[in-house]
């Protein structure tokens, strides 16, 4: 009845074998789950507020040393991915190297990240989404693609009364819409992923041909603006200089959370002690290539201090006169925010998938499959009908970073974690060997404690709330119904 205690990797083993998930992900298909997770909001809207506000042309040095502290993370991920190639990610491989306790708590904190991560997605495409409509000269009511504080402050600004009701009816379609596909099938959920991403990449490159002949280079000069100290609510905060790059990297940093995704879907992949690690490291590499391009391009285009905040891809063409892009830009956005989205909701629930599994949760709810889809069709409409919800009626700001808190922790426990099973069980078969695994995972802790340490306090005192619903559910559900109370059944 320990709490550190660990869950034998037999036990893995023999779940994988018991699994009716469909096997039917390739190394590519995996890959391309990665990039649409990755690729989304962030490339299309984060790397205007980094470059406006923090970086200015060295938003590119931003995403390398955002994509550099990842790849720590992402190297160790896939060392695990081939030792256990499990459903539950970060959660799975704590339960099997450091203890019940831990594997609860990094569970429990990545239910925040995809729940949190998805509502925002879903708001964000929502307004994407009445942004595409108004091109076609169609515009919905205010009331009726915001949350009513959102919608009063509107009309505010329009010297209006408030309305009596308001609803975000995009971003509660939408949800319903992706939940739909998910409880379809793992196989319509990865065609509808390879669709979108097929869009999204041709657009990103685009955007990085298209541009690179507007570039003025006298618009990277100087590449790091002189640092600049301000003062907000009594705080000194940095901005450019080389500390406004590194507060710029923590921003973009949000951008890169999708690659961990990978590891959520082990459980349908054909061969995954092989395509999962290859997917997770690919799917970063190309993503950060991508981005860096992106964002040489965008300040080379106009000046870093005319990037609209909103939607900076859009107005550097808009800056140089290439008025129909801003069409195809949103488009892509639109698309590009789907798929992260199907993508998070997918990995939400597989974690409750293999909690459940391990008796942490009930399994009726959270475990059962579909009889004829084979896909956890009751957790993914639960999920569906919270985000729905949350997205629709709740006023969504500055959520990436609470978002980006459970990401972290389960990076540094991953990072913790891969060390210690290379010290106790050395012997274990491992496919995909992380690469001077002791330096790797001591920098990727450091590098997330770091990140972590940026964090605003009131992300701060809401997560540790969330941590301590979270222990005690551990205490008073999960530690007396887990599954290694009782091995033998």
């Amino acid at each position: 009845m320990s709490i550190w205690r660990i869950k034998p990797v037999s036990a893995f083993e023999a779940d994988m074998k018991k699994s009716d998930l469909k096997r039917v992900l390739t190394k590519w298909g995996l890959t391309s789950l990665g990039i649409g997770a990755i690729i989304g909001g962030g490339i299309f809207t984060l790397t205007g507020i980094a470059a406006h506000d923090f970086a200015g042309p060295a938003l590119a040095l931003s995403f390398v040393i955002a994509g550099i502290g990842c790849l720590f993370a992402s190297l160790c991920y896939a060392e695990f991915a081939s030792v256990l190639p499990v459903e539950g990610s970060a959660y799975a491989y704590a339960y099997g190297t450091v203890g019940e306790i831990f594997a609860w708590f990094i569970g429990w904190n990545l239910i925040l990240e995809y729940m949190m991560g998805a509502t925002t997605v879903a708001v964000a495409w929502s307004g994407y989404f009445v942004k595409l409509l108004h091109l076609f000269h169609i515009d919905f009511p205010i009331w009726l693609c915001n949350d009513m504080a959102t919608a009063t402050a509107k009309y505010a600004e329009l010297g209006q009364a408030a309305p009596a009701f308001a609803f975000n009816l995009p971003a509660f379609l939408i949800t319903w819409l992706v939940t739909a596909i998910l409880v379809k099938g793992i196989k319509e959920a990865a065609s509808t992923n390879n669709i979108i991403v097929i869009i999204k990449i041709a657009v990103v490159l685009f955007v990085i041909i298209a541009g690179a002949f507007f570039i003025d280079t006298a618009n990277w000069t100087p590449f790091i603006p002189d640092e600049v100290h301000t003062t907000v609510d009594g705080k000194d905060t940095v901005t450019f200089g080389f500390g406004g790059v590194l507060t710029a990297a923590t921003i973009v940093f949000f951008a890169y959370i999708g690659f961990d995704a990978v590891s959520t879907q082990a459980g349908e992949a054909i061969n995954p002690k092989k395509d999962v690690p290859f997917a997770i490291v690919m799917s970063l590499v190309i993503c950060t290539v991508l981005y860096i391009l992106v964002s040489l391009v965008l300040t080379g285009m106009v000046p870093y201090h005319k990037l609209d905040l909103a939607a900076p891809v859009a107005s550097a063409f808009d800056g140089v006169g290439i008025k129909w892009a801003v069409f195809l830009i949103t488009i892509a956005a639109t698309a590009g925010l789907t798929s992260v989205m199907l993508v998070m909701m997918l990995g939400q629930t597989r974690i409750f998938l293999g909690m459940a599994k391990d008796g942490l949760l009930p399994f009726k709810m959270f475990g059962a499959l579909h009889p004829t889809f084979k896909t956890p069709f009751r957790s993914t409409i639960l999920v569906g009908g919270i985000i729905s919800l949350v997205a629709a009626l709740t006023p969504i700001s500055r959520v990436s970073e609470m978002c980006s808190m459970g990401t972290l922790l389960a990076f540094s426990m991953v990072c913790v974690a891969v060390m210690i099973l290379r010290y106790k069980k050395p012997e274990l078969e491992r496919p995909y060997k992380t690469p001077a695994v002791y330096l790797v995972g001591s920098l990727g802790v450091a590098f997330n404690l770091f990140l972590m340490y940026f964090v605003r306090p009131e992300t701060w005192v809401a997560f540790l709330i969330w941590g301590t619903i979270g222990i005690l559910v551990y205490f008073i559900y999960s530690k007396n119904h887990s599954k290694l109370n009782a091995p033998q059944q």
